[in-house]
């Protein structure tokens, strides 16, 4: 019995030894194994790290050791939107031609060869080009359908007097309707032209309801021609409007626009001189009439650029408008820019003019 019990002692320190044993060895392994995953989670923490921190500094390297764009004047996005551009417009009515269209035009005067390509060559010929340049225009921006347009200076300043002192011609109606029938023939919209001189907007532009009241028939006024203030003879100064006659002029045709219940009017305002329009933070904008600030100055590509984001981008109104001067441009040597080139400016013009 003695040596019986001794035994029973012996097994239960054997099996109290081996369950110390083995809590020992399981909690050893289990701190082993934390270890191990505890150094795999940092590891693989670090590695995402270090990758992370390579690529910010090849990105970073990247983005210094990339060239910045070089923009001409009149093309930076920055500058542009610096000035305000885009421009908040009111709500686009159905039958409008802007945004969603760019115009393109030929301008001049069928009486006369040097006012502008309208006028320069014989009619089949110069609707002939015209569908030319509009096809150029379409192939450089396919994504924005071209409107080709004729543009008449239907009121001509005048370096006489004349019979009433006004210093301008009045083109017969006659004129109007055969330029008129021409745009028509061309798939054209037209544009009636006002060379005020001496005249008083406010007394001419009414003589023209007759024609603007028709759905296809838009306005433009040129600030260079308008003389009442100083006096000059148009051609010796250079003129001015101001945002009050701008308004007057938006005003009428929104009242035109109405009253007929036809689509916007586009109104283009030629510009190439700090001084050719005065107070533009004051035009008003209206659903019924479209503005474009157009920039009409001649000259080498550099200048012409340079004009255009002095005058035009530098003050905001609407929409924006260029010309090309097929003479007056290249006499010096220089190439007329390119559809590809004067998209480059920024906002891009909806409105081209060829003279």
């Amino acid at each position: 019995m003695k040596c019986l019990h001794s035994t029973y002692i012996t097994l239960a320190l054997f099996f109290t030894l081996f369950t110390l044993v083995s809590c020992t060895d399981s909690n050893k392994a289990q701190k082993e194994a934390g270890e191990l995953a505890a150094k795999a989670a940092f590891s693989a923490t670090t590695t995402a790290t270090r990758k992370a921190a390579a690529f910010a500094a090849q990105t970073s390297a990247a983005r210094k050791s990339a060239p910045k764009i070089k923009y001409n004047a009149g093309e930076s996005p920055e500058y542009a939107a610096q000035c305000g551009w885009p421009v908040t417009c009111p709500p686009q009515l159905p039958g409008s031609i802007l945004p969603s269209k760019r115009i393109v035009a030929y301008y001049g005067n069928p009486l006369s060869k040097k006012m502008g390509a309208l006028g320069e060559f014989p009619k089949d010929e110069m609707l002939q080009r015209l569908k030319g340049e509009v096809a150029k225009w379409q192939a450089a921006d396919p994504a924005t359908p071209v409107q080709p347009a004729l543009h008449l200076i239907a009121v001509v300043a005048q370096g006489a007097p004349g019979k009433d002192g006004k210093y301008r011609m009045i083109m017969p109606d006659k004129i109007v309707n055969q330029v008129y029938g021409w745009a028509k023939e061309a798939g054209a919209v037209m544009f009636i032209d006002i060379q005020t001189g001496h005249d008083d907007i406010r007394a001419v532009l009414p003589r023209f309801e007759w024609i603007l009241k028709n759905p296809d028939v838009h306005l433009g006024i040129d600030p260079e021609f308008n003389l009442i203030k100083s006096g000059k003879k148009p051609g010796k100064k250079i003129g001015t409007y101001d945002a009050a006659d701008i308004n007057y002029v938006s005003g009428y045709l929104q009242e035109l626009v109405k009253k007929n219940n036809i689509p916007p009017k586009v109104f283009t305002v030629h510009r190439f001189t700090r001084n050719g329009v005065t107070n533009s933070k004051s035009i008003v904008l209206r659903p019924e009439v479209q503005i474009v600030m157009h920039m009409d100055g001649w000259g080498a590509p550099w200048l012409k650029r340079d004009s255009y984001k002095d005058y035009v981008v530098a003050e905001p109104v609407q929409y924006t408008g260029f010309k090309i001067f097929y003479h007056n441009d290249s006499k010096k040597g220089d190439p007329l820019l390119t559809p590809q080139e004067v998209l480059k400016l920024n906002p891009k013009p909806l409105y081209i003019q060829y003279q």
